[in-house]
């Protein structure tokens, strides 16, 4: 049977994005101070207006407009900004719900994590080449001043019989100065951007380029569009190849469940797949607040498993603790790692703790 399945990621001048790495960087400054922190604080733009607002428990002294400034400088914005704070301490009967007899989740929810044995980074291939684009697109565009911050990335896969054959359809948006001309865009977009990521062997004559499809680009970032934390949750998470659970990552410390929970579902997918007990794996858990441990464990396979999905989840329990206080020590994530999480994914990147791969008791 055949196919076609399309994701989209986007680069860090993306207005959502902005408000992303902005929650990412405070999170951090806050951690660097107090590991302890416990921070839900968030971030809204539009045009030259910057608002950050949430909840915040931490001995950390935090300049958060200042933060938040430098965070548009560094993805190349030079604008000046008015930032608006609105920050208050966290609800003490939260509080003391997820600290209570150690680490309990800091709220109700199901999170979900997946791996896949169709890339080297276990990552589903259409989402896993339009990172590659957006990531390499940035690259390109920070050694040309023609090409501006904000910008998207779309790849269509086709499939036969669940395995991916060929690259249908790639659209690149790309912000950009008034003085290039379209042609001149593509030109530079296919050659130094499309050709540079996409694997010859995914591409052929039917291969179809969009290359700012609307036209003209000129009006980006915050300017073209408002942009708020946590809405881009497909592009951080597997680009719609996997269920995604209610919550966003971004902003939020590890005792969020949503962001930690759903950081080792992932991990522990990644290992199932690399011990090659199946060709792709989701794991849906699903937590109360105030309890350590899940509630429920659920695992798929898609007809890829090579035992039992009942002996798939008799090894994870074997292998993963699913504990709040154990998902923090084992991925060791009171460290400031966040800021390196918001762009391109929160998933397939080597470097980051719930991407090792262990071996498994079976």
């Amino acid at each position: 049977m055949k196919y076609f399945f399309t994701s989209e990621s986007v680069t860090s001048g993306h207005p959502d994005k902005i408000c992303d790495w902005v929650s990412d960087h405070i999170l951090d400054e806050a951690l660097r101070q107090d590991p302890n922190s416990k921070m839900a604080v968030e971030c809204t733009i539009k045009d030259d207006f910057i608002l950050i607002y949430g909840e915040a428990n931490t001995k950390a002294n935090i300049d958060y407009a200042q933060i938040a400034k430098d965070v548009l400088k560094k993805i190349g914005y030079e604008e000046e900004y008015e930032v608006l704070v609105k920050v208050n301490k966290q609800s003490n009967e939260i509080y003391n719900a997820v600290n209570h007899e150690g680490m309990s989740a800091g709220d109700q929810g199901i999170m979900f994590g997946y791996a896949s044995n169709e890339t080297e980074d276990f990552m589903p291939l259409a989402i896993d080449l339009a990172h590659k684009l957006a990531k390499r697109l940035e690259e390109v565009r920070r050694l040309n001043p023609m090409l501006k911050p904000d910008g998207k990335t779309q790849v269509t896969v086709e499939y036969e019989d669940g395995v991916a054959q060929r690259v249908d359809t790639v659209v690149v948006s790309c912000q950009h100065d008034a003085k290039i001309s379209q042609t001149e865009l593509k030109e530079i977009i296919i050659k130094e951007v499309i050709n540079e990521v996409i694997p010859d062997v995914y591409l052929d004559a039917q291969s179809k380029f969009y290359i700012n499809p609307s036209g003209s680009f000129i009006l980006g970032g915050s300017f073209g569009d408002s942009g708020t934390t946590g809405r881009k949750i497909v592009v951080d998470s597997y680009g719609g190849y996997c269920p995604i659970g209610g919550g966003c990552f971004s902003s939020k410390d590890p005792s969020k469940v949503d962001r930690s929970a759903a950081y080792y579902c992932r991990y522990v997918a990644k290992n199932i797949v690399a011990a090659n007990l199946a060709g792709k794996v989701a794991i849906q858990v699903s937590y109360a607040i105030g309890m350590a441990n899940p509630l429920s464990i659920n695992v798929e396979t898609f007809n890829t498993g090579k035992i039992s999905n009942e002996e798939i989840v008799r090894i994870i329990n074997e292998n993963f603790d699913f504990s709040v206080s154990n998902i923090i020590q084992e991925l060791d994530l009171l460290k400031p790692i966040y800021a390196s999480t918001t762009n391109y994914g929160h998933f397939g990147k080597k470097e980051l703790p719930w991407e090792r791969i262990i071996e498994l008791k079976k």
